[in-house]
């Protein structure tokens, strides 16, 4: 029982008074307890949706960590790229903890259509301030998944061009042959052509150099061929063909092909064409270059000497 006494005051302070005796009236133990009991089944129900909310998020935490594993061993007997793995693993236990929070959300009461909506304003606000950057990332998704050059090929895009050093969800690293590195989006490289040198193992190697119309066409074809089939780094397995392309205003211009290995493309072009000049010097074949010839006339006429 609650004991209060009664205090007699004048104006306002008997006015309060009486507001304060009227509510201590109403605490009586028989209103507290009615006033509980009416929370009681609110409470037991949030109760209830806190526990299942709670095993949802614990169960879907889980799944989501067993399913990555299970994709992680898939991933890697497909000898998916590394950068790539990491990247789809993560978002797919990103995407089913996400599933989980959502599912665990509704149990406790909560509007799926205001969550979709606030996701989805989020989303929409997200993509305009970061366009370029998503166009770049998902040029380096394709470029994982289509692997049109790995790291150590030799690409050209444009007019950038260098060895691959590394592949990023962004950018790509090249190396260019003077050591400068380039930093290329991978928007760009995935929107346009490119020129991978070092895709294949071997490259088929044509050298072409002109000889004047009175040298011997047929020594200076006998010395490419031969300098051709000296050259120890020629597969000769392949074939080597050497023959006239064209008869032009300046020169008889002749043409050589054979097929080196990829590594060894410019060493064997560099080595063949200074073979070629002293080769063609010693010969006296005639390589023809551009030359303006002056003829000079002196004669005496009416008017002077001119």
């Amino acid at each position: 029982m609650i004991w209060y006494e009664t205090v007699q005051l004048t104006g306002d302070g008997g006015q309060i008074a009486a507001e304060v005796q009227q509510d201590l009236e109403q605490l009586k133990p028989d209103v507290i307890l009615d006033t509980m009991k009416s929370w009681l089944p609110g409470l037991i129900t949030l109760g209830y949706r806190l526990l299942a909310a709670g095993i949802i998020l614990i169960i879907g935490f889980r799944i989501a960590r067993i399913i990555q594993k299970m994709m992680g061993k898939t991933f890697g007997r497909m000898d998916m790229e590394v950068s790539l793995r990491k990247f789809l693993l993560s978002a797919v236990y990103a995407c089913i903890c996400a599933l989980a929070i959502f599912v665990a959300a509704e149990k406790l009461g909560i509007s799926s259509a205001s969550i979709i909506a606030l996701l989805g304003s989020a989303g929409l606000a997200l993509s305009l301030s970061l366009q370029n950057m998503l166009g770049n990332f998902a040029g380096g998704v394709a470029l994982l998944l289509l692997k049109p050059f790995k790291i150590g090929d030799y690409i050209i895009c444009g007019t950038e061009e260098g060895t691959v050093s590394a592949i990023g969800l962004v950018y790509t690293t090249l190396n260019t042959m003077d050591n400068r590195q380039v930093i290329l989006p991978n928007g760009s490289l995935s929107n346009h052509s490119l020129t991978n040198v070092t895709a294949q193992e071997k490259r088929r190697l044509e050298i072409k150099v002109g000889i004047s119309y009175e040298s011997d066409l047929k020594k200076a074809k006998e010395i490419l061929e031969s300098l051709f089939e000296d050259h120890p780094l020629v597969r000769k397995e392949e074939g080597i063909l050497v023959f006239v392309d064209s008869l032009s205003e300046n020169a008889v211009l002749l043409g050589g092909r054979a097929w080196v290995a990829t590594g060894d493309y410019w060493n064997v072009k560099w080595e063949l064409t200074e073979k070629i000049k002293l080769s063609f010097d010693e010969a006296s074949v005639v390589i023809p270059y551009r030359q303006v010839d002056i003829h000079y006339k002196d004669y005496d006429g009416e008017k002077g000497r001119q």
